[in-house]
């Protein structure tokens, strides 16, 4: 189920999803679509030209997809102390922050519209980690 979507303006082309605190320095994308900690994940997104789209999902057990155009970038854990998703640029200059509940160790599966180059769409789908 849908539960949230958002078209971010971005200034730097990397995107960050996870906690709304501080983003670990020693992470970087490295010609890569995506990198994560346990706490951020980052994604090459189009800066300055366009309208990011993100859509968030909630996965309550009946395997909520994804656009199917899509490819899967990340596919693990992200743990959310204060049950809250933050998602925007990484210099702050565009967020979004949205209140989940539930548990504080979330199952995340971020898809995006051009692995190759920046994205300018991304799929978001959260389920709680048993």
């Amino acid at each position: 189920m849908q539960i949230a979507g958002v078209d971010l303006y971005v200034n730097h082309p990397i995107m960050a999803l996870g906690a709304p605190d501080w983003i670990r320095n020693d992470l970087a994308l490295a010609g890569e679509a995506a990198v994560a900690s346990d706490t951020h994940i980052l994604v090459r997104v189009e800066a300055q030209v366009v309208l990011i789209k993100v859509r968030l999902f909630r996965d309550y057990g009946e395997g909520t997809e994804c656009d199917t155009s899509f490819t899967t970038v990340f596919d693990g854990t992200l743990y959310l102390a204060d049950r809250r998703l933050a998602l925007g640029d990484v210099m702050a200059e565009s967020r979004f922050v949205r209140y989940l509940g539930g548990p504080q160790r979330w199952r995340v599966r971020v898809s995006v519209d051009d692995p190759e180059g920046p994205a300018r769409a991304v799929d978001v789908v959260l389920q709680p980690d048993s």
